[in-house]
């Protein structure tokens, strides 16, 4: 078996990519997502990466997997069964929520109904102090006396949530450890594991959806695992977690909820590494897919984090409309805005794109599967961008006819605009659409955004980058080699690791540092364990902590790194009011501050970043043809160069206009940018001088 063979494999909405490395050499793939067979659709794409390559699967040395199918199940409602115990009196924690209101003007404003109904939520004895001490013990007879209950509904899963379990996991233990020798088929996930933190709402909102969809992942996950060892794998399969680390599927199945935002964390790792190979300090990650538009804050080589984010949004940009998840994930703003997003016009006449997409069935009009909604795809196959017959490499012949048709009998008549106007109005609206929400990220990040290097990848970023850019100010943008498998591709450049986050709800001084020391050895040890089973015996480990800090009264936190040097806590203080200034420009020295978590990651070796190579001599790019792209300020059809990407040498640039073309994406630079290609033959655009 060789050892240079990886495989990665992303399952999105729209399209299952694939990136298999053989010697450094890249072979992607991209088929149509089998949603009834998602395991179908990976193999199938498997196969053909490996007959490109002429390899076979007992040669891959990495198999890193990624899937949207946890977050799927959620916004579908297609989980389990699932039922919630927990302590007297909280039955309605769930439907309480935090009692805020994201919007306090719409009257009508409606959050997502919880995972579990009123019906499937019980309650035992049992009771915690907020400082861990027993209030009043579980009744075991009254947890003994839920089995047959929980039977007669036909429940499928479990979610044990008592009151402050964070702090003691010994009353969750004993429940499930009942439940489970009464009903050996149940799937049961406790708190304590699933997020050990405080703030009951979002602790068993989280243990809800993990135990909501882990019937359904562990099956997939065990079955994919099982098809690719039947077929020659001879390495472990590795699942992509949400915060970035890959784990094994053990650990995935225990815990699929970290599963829910895979496969943009593996396109945040691929930006990340781009940012630190060519010294990019301050990236907008950009990806766009045939369903979503992701965008991610990349910072000195690293995509931010945090501690937790909503799923199912009942409003598209507002905080507090979804469900919420508290787990470490990669801090990321998803838009209903890609490719497969239908065009249609609203009760005013107005035109509007998305959030619900095609897909892959029966996807985009010119796709012949039946799908007769237009779509973005099929404007820009109205706008001259796509080449209707080298779609995916050729794979899959687009029908330019109907394309037009569904844009003209859905949008263009009802607008009284032509079929080419209507086509760029819906591509400008999607452009707005991101825009839009990058601002609104970059604000809640505290973020300057105009100033940033673009990354763009994706299948469709590449054809709306320099648009999508324009409006928010940004200079340059640069797309990667592999940019349309680009999420796959960063699933191959993540460490091994896991993340536990505890809580510790201490006020800082001398003797409560003691404390921090110990939650934080405690979840050290917790998260090598996960480690050490994804790695052979004997590999080196890193480890990566922070602590979540607040002053005194405040509701929420910041994040405290602690430098990689520092063996111990005691500049926490002098540390978090760093923070502090470097975030909200001042600091409260009077104020007391309070470590709510602390967050410890064990990380296996880090990929080894390869050396900058020296920047290419510029050359004039040779173009190969042309194409008629529409220009809407001329209403007219004007003609642009066109450049296979494989035929430019690193230094070959050109002026725009220009249309890049590759198998699997296309590239446009409008004409107020520049493109050129540097020593790692990636396409650099920039834009124009004045």
């Amino acid at each position: 078996m060789t050892h240079d063979v990886r495989l990665g494999v992303d399952i999105g909405g729209t399209f299952t990519d694939v990136a298999l490395e053989v010697r450094g050499a890249l072979f992607p793939v991209k088929v149509p997502t089998t949603h009834g067979a998602p395991a179908r659709g990976v193999l199938d794409a498997v196969s053909s990466a490996l007959r490109r390559a002429q390899v076979d699967l007992h040669d891959v040395s990495l198999f890193v997997h990624g899937t949207t199918l946890a977050t799927n199940a959620l916004i579908e409602r297609k989980g389990a069964r699932t039922a919630l115990l927990t302590s007297d009196g909280f039955r309605d924690v769930l439907e309480m929520g935090n009692e805020g209101r994201f919007d306090q003007y719409d009257t009508r404003a409606m959050k997502p109904a919880p995972l579990v109904p009123r019906e499937w939520r019980f309650t035992v004895p049992e009771r915690l102090r907020a400082n861990g001490s027993v209030e009043h013990a579980l009744d075991e007879a009254a947890v003994r006396a839920l089995a047959p209950k929980l039977a007669h509904e036909g429940i499928e899963a479990l979610a044990i949530g008592f009151l402050h379990s964070y702090l003691d996991g010994g009353p969750e233990r004993r429940a499930a450890q009942i439940l489970a020798e009464a009903m050996p088929e149940l799937w049961i996930s406790t708190s304590h594991e699933v997020s050990p933190q405080m703030r009951e709402y979002e602790r068993l909102s989280t243990t809800c959806a993990n135990a909501y969809i882990q019937p359904v992942m562990s099956r997939y996950l065990l079955e994919l695992e099982r098809e690719m060892r039947d077929k020659g794998l001879r390495v472990p399969m590795m699942m992509i977690l949400s915060g970035g680390g890959v784990a094994t599927v053990d650990t995935a199945a225990r815990f699929p909820i970290r599963l829910l935002e895979s496969g943009p964390a593996g396109g945040a790792i691929f930006a990340s590494a781009i940012a630190r190979d060519h010294g990019y300090d301050e990236v907008l990650s950009f990806d766009l897919g045939g369903t979503t538009a992701k965008f991610c804050m990349v910072d000195g080589g690293r995509a931010r984090t945090a501690m937790n984010f909503e799923i199912a949004r009942t409003y598209r940009f507002k905080r507090g409309s979804g469900l919420p998840v508290r787990i470490p994930v990669v801090d990321l703003v998803e838009i209903g805005a890609g490719g497969g997003s239908i065009a249609r016009l609203d009760g005013l006449g107005r035109i509007t794109v998305g959030p619900d997409s095609a897909g892959s069935e029966p996807g985009p009009a010119s796709y012949s599967r039946g799908g007769t909604q237009p779509t973005v795809t099929d404007c820009d196959i109205v706008l001259g961008k796509i080449d209707p017959g080298a779609f995916a490499g050729g794979s899959m012949r687009l029908d330019a006819a109907a394309a037009k048709r569904a844009l003209g009998d859905k949008v263009a008549r009802g607008a009284n605009v032509s079929d080419e106007a209507a086509a760029y109005a819906v591509t400008e609206t999607v452009a707005e659409t991101m825009a839009a929400a990058a601002r609104v990220h970059a604000t809640e990040c505290g973020a300057q955004i105009a100033r940033r290097t673009m990354i763009a990848f994706g299948g469709a970023a590449p054809l709306h980058a320099a648009r999508f850019a324009d409006r928010l100010g940004i200079d340059r943008i640069v797309v990667p080699v592999g940019a349309s498998v680009g999420s796959a591709i960063g699933f191959l450049q993540a460490p091994v690791s896991y993340e536990i986050v505890r809580s510790a709800n201490v006020f800082l001084d001398e003797n409560s540092l003691t404390d921090v020391a110990r939650i934080a050895d405690e979840a050290e040890t917790e998260a090598a364990a996960f480690v050490k089973k994804a790695l052979p015996d004997g590999t080196p480990v890193r480890r990566r902590r922070s602590a979540y800090m607040r002053y005194q009264g405040q509701g929420h936190e910041i994040e405290v790194v602690i430098p990689e040097g520092d063996s111990g806590w005691r500049g926490l203080r002098r540390l978090y009011d760093e923070t502090y200034a470097r975030v909200y420009g001042r600091t409260i020295p009077e104020a007391a501050a309070e470590v709510t978590s602390v967050s410890v990651t064990i990380l296996g070796p880090e990929r080894t970043s390869p050396a900058r190579p020296s920047a290419p001599v510029p050359v004039s790019a040779g173009g190969t043809g042309e194409r008629r792209i529409y220009d809407v300020l001329r209403q007219d059809w004007v003609t642009w160069p066109v450049y296979e990407r494989a035929s430019l040498a690193p230094g070959a640039g050109a002026d725009g206009p220009a249309v890049i073309t590759e198998p699997d994406t296309t590239t446009v630079v409008p004409p107020q940018f520049t493109f050129s290609v540097d020593a790692s033959k990636y396409l650099v655009l920039e834009r124009k001088r004045g």
